[in-house]
Order: structure tokens, then sequence, then C-alpha cells
């Protein structure tokens, strides 16, 4: 598989993105992550003629550089053990939960029901477009291949499907009060 990195970065890079930040939970780590994860896609990039599945091979770079960097914050942290007397709250409330606390659920829940009405309002071609990209996370090139079209033509029908979808939200004034409260 021949491609540029420029276009493995267009077609791939939101992908990496997202992964990097469900990862890191963190927009600032994330970040970092994802550019880590690029400078080892440029190293490996001679190597990138033998690869069949693409988007597997940066999955699983991505997922290397995150378990790397893991270790080494472990690492690090055995370091940094002992609590200063003057901290008022102890060391382990200081770190993040996994888990979302139940508000925090009850508000993703909402908002997905929301976002997920208003996907399903907007015309075929569009909502189908909106789902393989964003909810199934194909890439470009797959959703061109899938509804028989070309990549500029995916392209524009995203542009077009996130403006409609956004003029239905803003347009329920619901939604609006949700957001802005």
């Amino acid at each position: 598989m021949k491609m540029d990195l420029t276009e493995l970065y267009e077609e791939y890079g939101r992908y990496i993105y997202h992964l990097c930040l469900k990862l890191t939970r963190n927009k600032e780590e994330a970040e970092d992550l994802m550019q880590d994860v690029w400078v080892k896609v440029v190293r490996y990039s001679g190597k990138m003629d033998n690869v069949d599945r693409m988007k597997a091979w940066l999955t699983t770079i991505c997922m290397n550089t995150f378990r790397d960097r893991y270790r080494k914050d472990v690492r690090r942290s055995k370091h940094v053990m002992h609590q200063p007397e003057t901290l008022d709250v102890p060391i382990l409330d200081l770190i993040p939960s996994d888990q979302m606390t139940p508000v925090e659920m009850i508000e993703q829940n909402d908002v997905q029901t929301m976002v997920q009405q208003k996907i399903n309002e907007l015309d075929g071609i569009y909502r189908k477009t909106i789902e393989y990209f964003y909810v199934h996370q194909y890439s470009l090139i797959e959703i061109a291949e899938l509804m028989k079209v070309s990549i500029g033509t995916v392209k524009s029908r995203l542009f077009r499907a996130k403006k409609y979808l956004k003029e239905l939200m803003m347009d329920d004034t619901a939604v609006q009060e949700y957001v802005l409260v």
C-alpha cells in the first residue's frame, strides 16, 4: 500500500487523535501522545509499503506508544511517594477516577440521545456518511468504497452533514437550553 505521509495524516489523523483522547482522557496528554505516534510513523515510514491494513498498523503504534508512556510515568512516580505535610487532601483523592459519576453518565446519555435524534432527522445519504465516519470510524476511502462514490464526494457529504446537523441542533430550543445552561 503506497501512501504519502500527508495523505495518511489527513485520512487517519482524526481517528488517531480520538484514540489518544480516549486513552489519556486529557486533551493536552492526547496531543502529546498523538505527536509521539506521528513521530514513530515518520520514523517507520520506510516500512509502510509492507503494511496491508493501515488503520490497524497505526492503532498498534498508538497503543504501544501509550503503554510506553504509561510505564515511564509509573517508573517516574515511584520516586514521588512522599506526601507533603502541608497538603490538606490525601494524594489518592487527587487521582481522577476511571469511573464516571452518575451525573456525568446521565449528561452523556442525554447528549447522545439528542445528537442521535438529530442525526436521524438528516437525509439518508448524510445520515449514513456521518454514521460511517463517526460511529463506525471508517476512513474516507472505506466510506467511498462502501457508498461507491469518490473521496471528494464523501468529504463534501460529510461537510454538508455536519452543517445540517449543526443547523438542526441550533434550531431546537430544548438542545439550546440544555447545552447553554
